[in-house]
């Protein structure tokens, strides 16, 4: 019997061969990619602005409680709740009546007193002619003076009555004791007033111009501001983030530190015209302390995770690896950074979302923006 050896020749070559295809297949496909192109920053310190960003909450430079200060029955309110007033203006009136009667029995009293007076006086002139002749003992003398002295005790006594009197009496007209807003009135007409009790509180009066901003800073943003806090500047912002006021100062810093919250009290004055802010009112709130030397790090190269924030950073074999970093504020589209990086170091600035640590990377410069600013011309923006 004869074998076929060439046509099993013929099939164990058409065998090997694709054999040989489908190792090259395999081998192409476990090829390593090449490392993916990324732009990055090389990062310089910069000087940019100290900043610091707390909301804050408004209040009236000057709050004021009217109370009245003699009992009696309010007989009418004056102003219109909610108005601006001037020093001085009358608010309420009380019931005079009782007061006008006290203060006539006061000129009464000192009127009787000084007749008094004048009688003692007669007698001291004429014992003491009579004294010196001896016609008089000397002890009767000496009553006549002491009388006289008595009655003018008496008439110093009877002068203050009359000046409390005409004090009570001033007192049934209750004014404004600074310029400022009235609030609500608090008794109505025909109300009886207790003096030194609460149901003699009338109403409220609030300066808002200048207006007051009560802030919170840590304590260690306080530390950095401590030494430059005289020429610090204070602005209020907008929703939007931008300028709303920037001629504050600061006024006051608490000389303790919370413990339970770890911060320092702070208050600053803002010039309010037109009632623009309200007392009560939350507003934001930036201090400009001087400059510092930081990182300036495009928001977009910027990571958010459970440890805080962090950049991609690019070492010498051109692997990326995140790095914690400390930030403050923005200036303009970039956030300033104070910590964790340093300058020289390379960070990678787009394409974050391809990354991985240890992953292996081929960087780029990237190409200029022409809407790039410079820290002197840019305005701090607040941190979110």
């Amino acid at each position: 019997m004869s074998f076929p050896f060439p046509r099993l020749f013929l099939l164990l070559t058409v065998l090997l061969g694709l054999s040989g295809c489908g190792d090259g297949e395999k081998g192409a496909a476990n090829a390593a990619p090449p490392p993916p192109p990324v732009a990055t920053l090389r990062l310089e310190l910069k000087a940019v602005p100290l900043v610091f960003d707390a909301v804050g909450q408004t209040e009236g430079s000057r709050e004021i409680e009217v109370r009245a200060r003699v009992s009696g029955i309010l007989e009418k309110r004056v102003y219109n709740e909610g108005e601006s007033v001037k020093a001085g203006a009358i608010l309420f009136r009380i019931d005079r009546a009782p007061f006008e009667i006290a203060l006539r029995q006061a000129r009464a009293t000192l009127a009787e007193e000084q007749a008094r007076q004048e009688q003692a006086r007669r007698d001291v002139d004429r014992l003491h002619e009579l004294a010196e002749e001896r016609a008089i003992g000397q002890r009767e003398y000496e009553q006549s003076v002491a009388t006289y002295k008595q009655s003018t005790a008496a008439i110093s006594g009877a002068e203050a009555s009359v000046s409390e009197a005409q004090l009570n009496l001033s007192y049934t007209t209750v004014t404004a004791p600074i310029d400022g807003i009235t609030g609500r009135a608090l008794r109505s007409e025909g109300s009886l007033l207790t003096a030194n009790t609460d149901n003699a509180l009338l109403t409220t009066l609030t300066q808002v111009d200048p207006i007051w901003v009560r802030f919170s800073l840590s304590s260690t943003e306080y530390e950095r501001l401590r030494g430059t806090r005289a020429r610090a500047e204070v602005r209020l912002l907008n929703q939007d983030g931008s300028v709303a006021a920037s001629d504050g100062r600061l006024n006051f810093a608490a000389s303790t530190v919370d413990r339970a919250l770890g911060t320092v009290q702070m208050r600053a004055e803002f010039r309010n015209t037109g009632m623009r802010w309200l007392p009560g009112q939350y507003v934001k709130t930036q201090v400009l302390a001087g400059q510092q030397q930081a990182f300036l790090v495009p928001q977009a190269a910027v990571i958010q995770n459970e440890q805080g924030r962090a950049v991609w950073v690019v070492d010498s074999d051109n692997k990326v690896n995140p790095r914690p970093i400390q930030t403050a504020n923005w200036i303009g589209s970039d956030w300033v950074v104070t910590g964790g990086v340093q300058a020289g170091e390379q960070i990678v600035i787009d394409n974050l979302m391809k990354l991985r640590p240890g992953v292996s990377v081929q960087p780029n410069a990237p190409a200029p923006s022409p809407s790039d600013t410079s820290p002197s011309s840019a305005t701090p923006a607040p941190a979110r």
